[in-house]
């Protein structure tokens, strides 16, 4: 029997994450989940097992390097044979003005968005270059093509992540690793409840007005760039609300 695929997914406890863990599941790939919520990421472990997928769940914190080497160095077996790599890790942390921020937040910002997506691309790239297979599907964000107001941070590490992947897709394309950024626009998840700290009404003040992207609309575009055919690659992909012109531009009712 053909081997199934296999999918690792980081930040796969909730939001977007969650959502390509069940997509990918439904779609036939085993998988490897990755968190820093242990609860929540043996829930998500049940859910895609329940859709048939075989699941091996991995504790930690993307900010950790050494922590994301142990973690790649565990898998053995098939396991370590990733076909479909997701960086969805990341969050937004603040909307100040720039000058105003909070440099807490901009170094978890930076650490998480750029420095963890890097990390686990160069612990899982190579393997997929030396057997010219693989593809790497980074989650990036429309704050990534320009920025707005009060954004300033939170854009600059996802305009950071549209040049990795760009120089990502560049360094590997004599072999057949392909590189895909999904941008999302306004997607409710847990996402604006992080950038406000634990502020539920003002993150629920964000959505108001237009109905907004959620988690398995990324997830139903992440698995389509991973179902192209081999020749095919899905560079870029921007997702908005109907809505929603730009990161800026959104219409309201």
């Amino acid at each position: 029997m053909k081997q199934k695929k296999i999918a690792l997914i980081t930040g796969a406890t909730s939001g977007i994450g969650e959502a390509c863990a069940r997509r990918f599941a439904k779609g036939g790939y085993d998988l490897i989940l990755t968190g820093r919520n242990e609860e929540r990421l043996d829930g998500v472990r049940k859910a895609a097992e329940a859709e048939g997928a075989e699941v091996i769940t991995l504790l930690y914190d993307v900010r950790d390097r050494e922590a994301c080497r142990k973690a790649v160095d565990s898998l053995c077996g098939k396991w370590q044979e990733v076909d479909v790599l997701i960086n969805n890790a990341g969050l937004a942390l603040g909307l100040e003005k720039e000058y105003l921020g909070d440099m807490d937040d901009w170094e978890t910002m930076i650490d998480t968005n750029i420095k963890g997506l890097l990390t686990m691309t160069r612990l899982l790239v190579p393997r997929m270059v030396e057997r010219s297979h693989g593809h790497v599907i980074n989650i990036g964000s429309v704050a990534g093509d320009a920025a707005y107001a009060n954004g300033n941070v939170y854009c600059a590490t996802k305009a950071a992540v549209k040049a990795i992947t760009d120089g990502l897709r560049i360094d590997v394309a004599e072999s057949a690793v392909r590189v895909t950024n999904v941008k999302p626009g306004l997607v409710e998840t847990n996402f604006s409840v992080t950038r406000f700290h634990g502020d539920v009404d003002k993150a629920g003040k964000v959505y108001q007005g237009i109905r907004p992207l959620v988690g398995d609309d990324i997830a139903d575009v992440a698995f389509y760039a991973a179902s192209a055919p081999e020749h095919v690659q899905i560079a870029e992909v921007l997702v908005l609300a109907t809505h929603q012109a730009s990161g800026s531009v959104i219409h309201r009712t």
